[in-house]
C-alpha cells in the first residue's frame, strides 16, 4: 500500500487518506464480514474486484476498483448494494444468476 493510499466510499460519502488511517480504520472496524464468493479482474495497474459479503446475515455486493502503482495499492474506490428481487416485468427477457 502507498504511503498515500487514498480509500473512497462514494456511497457514505468518505475518503481515507494515507495507509495509517486506512489501517486505523481496519483495525477498529466492528465485524469482519464473511467472504461469501469473489471475482476479479486485473488488467495492468486496474483491478475490478466483486465480492459478496455476509455481515451478521445480511448479505451485501460489493464492487471495489483497485488503482497500483509500483506494484504497490495506489487507491481503492468501494461501491455497496444490499440484494433485492427483481421485478417481474422483464422476466422474460432476463436470466436469473
Amino acid at each position: 500500500m502507498h504511503d498515500d493510499y487514498v480509500e473512497e466510499y462514494p456511497q457514505s460519502g468518505e475518503r481515507i487518506r494515507g495507509k495509517d488511517n486506512a489501517r486505523r480504520v481496519y483495525e477498529n472496524y466492528p465485524g469482519i464480514p464473511n467472504l461469501i464468493d469473489y471475482s476479479y479482474l486485473l488488467d495492468g495497474d486496474l483491478a475490478v474486484v466483486e465480492m459478496i459479503l455476509d455481515y451478521d446475515g445480511k448479505r451485501m455486493n460489493v464492487c471495489e476498483i483497485v488503482e497500483f502503482e509500483d506494484g504497490k495499492i495506489k487507491s481503492d474506490r468501494g461501491y455497496f448494494a444490499e440484494p433485492f428481487e427483481a421485478p417481474e416485468w422483464r422476466a422474460q427477457w432476463v436470466e436469473r444468476l
